[in-house]
Formats: C-alpha cells, structure tokens, sequence
C-alpha cells in the first residue's frame, strides 16, 4: 500500500512541475512579445515612417535606413523626456540600423540632421539657404524628423 501511494504522490509531484514550468515559459514568451523592438524604416524619399510611435516602457526601437544615403537619428533635447538625451548616430545607407530601448515615460522627438534644422523655438524645418539640399523646384522640402512616445504599462 504505501508504494502505491509514493507512485501517486511521485505522478502528483511531475505533474505540479510541469505546469510550473509551462506557467514560466508562458510568462517569459509574454515578456518576450512585450519587448519586441517597433521598427522605424528610412525609405529613398528622406522621412521616417511612421512619423509617430507609441511604445511601452522597457520596448525597443530599431531605425533600419533602406535608402542609400546616410542619415542621422538626433534627439531634440528641448522636449525630450523620455531618456537618450544628446542622441546623434549616424545611421548608414543600404540597410545600416541603429536601436534603443526606452526605459521611462516620455517623449522623444527626434530628427535626421542632414535635412532637418531647428528654428529658434527648437522646432524642426526644412534645410534653408544656409545650407541643405534643394530641388530643381528651388523648394527645400519638410523636415526630417519623428516621435516616440513611451507609456506605461
């Protein structure tokens, strides 16, 4: 008799770390799924896209340049309140990437330093006569620039 009941006490013991373990391995894929870096892609026309994000604390964010330029990922430290403050990387052509993971609450504005300045009021516009590029229109286009948000869970 006391075999039989080790046996059923020895199944009842597996069984218990079984699910303990499947229970674990879910909360860990959860974690995983949450924390998957939102890709931002610089296609040939010189914009990020999307223009604006929404991601939780503790995700990521990955820049990957399709275009053959090189490009620049610059904080506007003027309103940025979401961390990373004096961002400035030089992301290259042909599929370069660069990535961050946001660790708090706020904003971070961003821009391409080569066609996009700030004005006065910290804001982003287009390259002007002082520098930039142009077309054969004579106009100097929009500003190249973006924004994350990061919220809570």
């Amino acid at each position: 008799m006391p075999a039989i009941r080790f046996r059923w006490f020895a199944v009842a013991l597996v069984l218990c770390c079984l699910i303990g373990l499947g229970a674990k391995n879910r909360v860990q894929a959860q974690g995983a799924k949450e924390t998957a870096a939102v890709q931002i892609t610089i296609p040939g026309e010189d914009r990020f896209t999307p223009f604006a994000i929404t991601v939780k604390v503790g995700q990521g964010v990955e820049w990957i340049n399709t275009d053959t330029d090189d490009h620049l990922v610059i904080s506007n430290d003027a309103f940025n309140t979401a961390g990373h403050r004096g961002t400035s990387v030089l992301i290259p052509g042909n599929g370069g990437t660069f990535r961050l993971k946001f660790n708090h609450e706020g904003v971070f504005p961003f821009y391409c330093g080569f066609h996009a300045m700030l004005d006065s009021n910290n804001q982003p516009k287009a390259p002007g006569p002082d520098g930039g590029i142009q077309d054969a229109d004579g106009n100097f286009g929009t500003p190249m620039n973006g924004v994350i948000t990061v919220v809570s869970d």
